[in-house]
C-alpha cells in the first residue's frame, strides 16, 4: 500500500470503521437496550457511508445507507433493538467489506438478498411497540451555514450534505449567495455558496451534527430550534480568520482531541518487513566485525568501535522488535464473531471469555494464527460442547463456555483455547487411529500420544458430516501451521469436564539472542531464552552415565541429550564437555555439547524445501565468519528427550 493512495488509505480506516461496528454489534445481541452501544453502531455506519461517498463507493454508500436508515428508527425510539435486526446488519456488514474491498461487481445478487431480509426485520420490528415514543409535536430546526472555500477541493460534496437533511424530515432550503465574489475573481474550485434550511419532523440535534460531521471543526454554522413550547436561542459555529477552528463548549472535547495530531502513524506492514531485514543484515555484518576486532592482533580503538555498534544495533532490534508486536487481543478479538455465529449455526447456547488480551506477539504470528484457532474453536463447539438439554441432564449450565487466554513464559507465548464440554472420547480416538493403520492394536501409547492422534491428516471421530467439522481436515492443518512458526501443541481432556489446547509460540520470527556452541565439527545456535543453565560433564561422568542419561539437577532427574551421537559427527568427545540445561514450561532437557562459544544475535533464516522435514532443526543463521550455524529446535529436542526418559524407565 502506497501511503499516498487516498483510495488505500480509505480501506484501511474502513476496515477500522467496520471492525468497530461489528464489535458494537456483538455486544448489542447482550445488551439490545443499550442506548450508547446503538448510537455508537449507528455513528459507524453513518460515517462509513459518508466515507464511501466521498471516495466514490457508491455502491457501499447506498448499501450502508439502507442499514443505517434502519438503524436510525432504533436510535430514535420508533422501534426495538432485536436479535433478528442485529443478525443481519452482522451479514450486511459482512457485505460492506466485501464491497470496501472489491468494486462491488457480482455482488448485487447478495446485497438485494441481504436488503430484502432487513425490511422484513424492519417490518417485523414496526409491530413491537418502541422503546420510548415521542410525542407528536410539530417542532423543527432553522440553519444557515457556510462550508469554508475549499470544502470542494478536499471531497465534500454540498449536494450530498442538503439530501442528508431531506431525508431527516420535510425539508425547505434556500440558497445564499451574498459572498459570490464578482465573475472575474471567481474561482471555480471553492465553495462560496451558502443556505438556509427549515427542517421540520421528529429531528434532534445529534442528527443535524451527524451530517455535518466531517466538516464542523471548519464550517460556519448557525442553529436555531422552531416550534415546541419554546423557542431556544441560536447556537452558533463559526470558522474564524485564522486557520484554527473556534468550537462550541458542547464541541470542545472532540476538537481539543483532534488536534493532538502525531501521535500515532499507520505504517504499511510490508515495510516493518523490510525494514526488520535491514536490521538482521546489520546484525549479521556487526557480527563479522565483531570478530575482526576480537581476533588475534586487534586493534584497541576498532574493538571499542565494534562494541559501540553492538550496544546500537542492540537498542535497534529491540526497538524493531516492539514495533512488529501487537497485541493478541487483535487475534481474540475476531473470535466474537465466530463465536456468535457458531451457536447460531448449531443451536447451542456459547458464552466466550478471554484472558491476557495484552500479551504482545510479533504480528507475522498474529497472522498465521488466525486459521489454526479458527479450526480448533469450531471443534470445541461442534464436537467438544454437548447441547443445552445434556449439558442440564449432566448437572452443568445450560450455556457452555469457550475460553481463550494467553502469556509469556520466557521466550514463548502460551496460547491456549478451553472449552467446558464432554472432552475427548479416548476410546472412539484409539479405534479411529487403529483401523487407518496409525498403531497397532493394543500398542502401549501415553495419554499424550493419544491425544496427538487427532492431528494426523484425514483423522476424525464425528460421527456425521456437518458443516463445520467431520470431514477429517483442519486439524492436521494446525498441527503444520504451529510446527512451521517454530511452536508445539499441548492437549489435555477430562472426560466430561472439557478439553484445553495450548499453542506454545515464539515470540517472534525473525532476530533472537541465541547461545552458540560447539558439537563436534559443527556449530549450532540454541535460543538463549530456552536455556536454564550449563554444567561440566568430564569425560569419566560421561562414561559412568552410559545407558542411563540422566543427571540429578536439585534433586530432580533430568534427561540428556549427547548431540555428538543424535547428528552422527563421527568425532571423539572433548575432554571437558558441557550440559546445556533447555526448558519449554515445565519439561526440562539437558543437551550435551563439546564447546559453549558464547552467546549471539541470531538471524533467522528459514531451512530449504529439502530439509524442512529435519525435526531437529528449526533454521540456519550466518556467523560472522561467512559459515553456517544450524538453529536447534527446543520444542523438538525436549519432546525426544520425553520420549528417551519413558523408553529408559520402561526399560528398567
Amino acid at each position: 500500500m502506497s501511503g499516498g493512495d487516498p483510495i488505500a488509505a480509505f480501506r484501511v480506516e474502513a476496515g477500522d470503521l467496520l471492525d468497530q461496528v461489528e464489535q458494537g454489534l456483538l455486544d448489542l445481541t447482550h445488551r439490545l437496550d443499550d442506548r450508547d452501544l446503538i448510537d455508537a453502531v449507528f455513528r459507524g455506519l453513518h460515517t462509513l457511508k459518508g466515507s464511501g461517498a466521498m471516495f466514490g463507493f457508491d455502491a457501499l454508500a447506498s448499501f450502508t445507507h439502507h442499514c443505517e436508515t434502519a438503524f436510525d428508527r432504533v436510535r430514535k425510539g420508533l422501534a426495538p433493538a432485536t436479535q433478528g435486526l442485529v443478525a443481519v446488519i452482522l451479514s450486511a456488514k459482512d457485505h460492506m467489506r466485501a464491497l470496501v474491498d472489491g468494486d462491488g461487481t457480482g455482488l448485487e445478487v447478495a446485497g438485494a438478498a441481504i436488503l430484502a431480509e432487513l425490511q422484513r426485520e424492519v417490518d417485523a420490528a414496526a409491530g413491537a411497540p418502541p422503546a420510548a415514543a415521542s410525542a407528536p409535536v410539530r417542532k423543527g430546526w432553522r440553519l444557515t451555514f457556510y462550508l469554508p472555500p475549499e470544502s470542494m477541493a478536499n471531497g465534500t460534496n454540498p449536494l450530498m450534505l442538503l439530501d442528508e437533511l431531506r431525508e431527516l424530515g420535510e425539508c425547505t432550503i434556500t440558497a445564499r449567495t451574498d459572498r459570490l465574489p464578482p465573475l472575474g475573481e471567481l474561482n471555480p474550485v471553492e465553495c462560496h455558496v451558502g443556505w438556509d434550511v427549515e427542517l421540520f419532523g421528529d429531528v434532534s440535534r445529534d442528527d443535524i451534527d451527524d451530517v455535518f460531521l466531517f466538516v464542523m471543526d471548519d464550517m460556519e454554522l448557525v442553529i436555531e430550534e422552531i416550534g415546541g413550547e419554546a423557542e431556544a436561542p441560536a447556537e452558533i459555529v463559526e470558522a474564524p480568520v485564522a486557520t484554527a477552528a473556534v468550537a462550541t463548549p458542547e464541541a470542545s472535547g472532540p476538537a481539543k482531541a483532534a488536534t493532538k495530531t502525531g501521535e500515532s502513524v499507520r505504517v504499511p506492514a510490508e515495510r516493518l518487513d523490510e525494514l526488520m531485514d535491514r536490521v538482521g543484515e546489520l546484525v549479521i555484518v556487526h557480527s563479522r566485525l565483531s570478530q575482526l576486532a576480537n581476533g588475534q592482533g586487534g586493534d584497541m580503538v576498532l574493538r571499542s568501535i565494534s562494541e559501540e555498534i553492538e550496544r546500537l544495533v542492540s537498542e535497534l532490534r529491540d526497538t524493531m522488535m516492539v514495533l512488529r508486536m501487537v497485541p493478541v487481543a487483535t487475534l481474540f478479538g475476531r473470535f466474537r464473531r465466530l463465536i456468535h455465529d457458531l451457536a447460531r449455526e448449531t443451536g447451542k447456547a456459547i458464552e466466550l471469555s478471554t484472558e491476557g488480551e495484552a500479551t504482545e506477539v510479533d504480528k507475522t504470528v498474529i497472522e498465521r494464527l488466525a486459521d489454526p484457532m479458527v479450526h480448533l474453536i469450531r471443534n470445541a463447539c461442534d464436537h467438544g460442547l454437548e447441547p443445552e438439554d445434556e449439558r442440564v441432564a449432566a448437572g452443568k449450565p445450560a450455556t457452555g463456555h469457550v475460553r481463550l487466554s494467553a502469556h509469556q513464559a520466557g521466550g514463548e507465548v502460551l496460547i491456549t483455547i478451553q472449552d467446558d464440554g464432554r472432552g475427548i472420547n479416548r476410546e472412539r480416538v484409539r479405534a479411529k487411529a487403529e483401523s487407518q493403520g496409525l498403531i497397532q492394536p493394543g500398542q502401549a501409547l501415553s495419554d499424550s500420544e493419544l491425544l496427538q492422534m487427532i492431528f494426523h491428516p484425514g483423522f476424525s471421530t464425528a460421527a456425521a458430516v456437518t458443516n463445520l467439522s467431520g470431514r477429517g481436515v483442519g486439524m492436521d492443518v494446525v498441527k503444520r501451521t504451529i510446527e512451521s512458526l517454530r511452536g508445539a501443541i499441548d492437549i489435555t481432556s477430562t472426560p466430561g469436564e472439557g478439553s484445553k489446547v495450548v499453542l506454545r509460540i515464539p515470540l517472534t520470527l525473525a532476530i533472537i539472542d541465541g547461545l552458540l556452541v560447539r558439537v563436534g565439527e559443527g556449530r549450532y545456535v540454541i535460543p538463549l531464552a530456552a536455556v536454564e543453565e550449563c554444567l561440566e560433564l568430564s569425560l569419566e561422568e560421561d562414561l559412568r552415565s552410559r545407558g542411563r542419561s540422566f543427571i540429578t539437577l536439585r534433586d530432580r532427574l533430568v534427561p540428556f541429550l549427547r548431540l555428538r551421537e543424535m547428528f552422527e559427527t563421527g568425532t571423539r568427545p572433548d575432554p571437558h564437555q558441557k550440559i546445556v540445561v533447555i526448558a519449554t514450561g515445565a519439561e526440562r532437557v539437558g543437551l550435551v555439547v563439546d564447546q559453549i562459544i558464547g552467546s549471539h544475535q541470531t538471524v533467522i533464516k528459514s531451512m530449504s524445501p529439502l530439509h524442512q522435514d529435519v525435526a531437529a532443526f528449526a533454521g540456519a543463521t550466518i556467523l560472522g565468519d561467512g559459515g553456517v550455524a544450524l538453529i536447534l529446535d527446543v520444542v523438538q529436542l525436549v519432546l525426544a528427550g520425553q520420549q528417551q526418559e519413558e523408553r529408559l524407565r520402561a526399560a528398567g
